[in-house]
């Protein structure tokens, strides 16, 4: 399926009269080490800036201060204590770890964490990093229809053991049908290949390609999870949003921030709400 306007209208309906933050979803993010700290907050700004009723960034200490002046509605807790990791973990609907999270043994902990506590009712997207922690020691996903893996390419050779001139669409199918989990393989127009069908991504600029960009769309996707049904659909029309808000900001620009995507979340979803 070709993604088009139409599944954003179908997916981004208005908000009911009677609701508050607890309707639309708590999302739980993991992620930013002392040197990449930067990743989870963009990601933190896109589960916000999408509507995401509560969101909590579980970071390293370092990062504190910068999430609460780049991000105060989101919450923050310490990665260095485990107290935090459970308390953050519990209220969660949906769960985002890998952007900025490095591949130490601090960060293999808290992965084998949310692995091994992640429950049926929870939502998993799987980003940056994580997916080479989750390829190097060969960890088992609990609900893998409950999980999104949002790999690039190379990173996606990593979990899939497929070289670049191999991942062919046939190929990527059978894998991401071996491991059960849905996956947003994230190229200069990103494949979705879901748990009912695949779905093409004809939109996106080049203007897009800056760092921090698959950062915004994890966090949109995790936010798009908490306050919609949680399906196919509402992954790719997370994927499209992304990159629409990209198109629309390349006409004018050379270059497109991903926090100007999220800045602009808000306005473009109100768009497709009232269509």
């Amino acid at each position: 399926m070709e993604l088009n306007e139409r599944l954003l209208q179908q997916v981004i309906t208005p908000r009911p009269i009677e609701s508050h933050k607890g309707t639309f979803g708590k999302v739980l993010l993991i992620g930013g080490n002392e040197q990449f700290g930067g990743a989870i907050i963009m990601s933190a700004l896109a589960a916000v800036h999408s509507g995401a009723g509560l969101t909590t960034v579980v970071t390293d200490p370092n990062n504190h201060v910068a999430v609460h002046s780049h991000l105060p509605e989101a919450m923050v807790g310490d990665w260095t204590n485990k107290e935090t990791w459970h308390s953050a973990f519990e209220d969660a609907d949906v769960l985002l770890i890998g952007p900025g999270l490095g591949t130490d043994q601090q960060s293999l902990e808290l992965l084998q964490f949310v692995l091994t506590k992640q429950t049926e009712k929870q939502w998993l997207v799987i980003d940056g990093s994580a997916l080479t922690l989750l390829a190097r020691h060969s960890l088992e996903l609990p609900y893998p229809e409950h999980t999104v893996l949002t790999p690039h390419q190379m990173e996606w050779q990593r979990v899939s053991g497929l070289r670049l001139d191999e991942q062919s669409e046939e190929n990527n199918q059978q894998k991401q049908q071996e491991l059960g989990a849905s996956l947003v393989l994230k190229s200069h127009q990103t494949t979705i290949y879901g748990q009912n069908g695949i779905y093409y991504n004809t939109a996106g600029s080049p203007a897009m390609a800056t760092g921090g960009m698959g950062d915004t769309l994890a966090g949109m996707i995790a936010g798009f999870l908490a306050q919609f049904p949680k399906n196919d659909q509402t992954i790719s029309a997370a994927v499209y949003l992304h990159s629409i808000i990209g198109d629309q900001l390349a006409k004018e620009q050379y270059v497109v921030l991903p926090t100007q995507i999220s800045q602009y979340i808000p306005k473009w979803m109100h768009y497709f709400s009232q269509r």
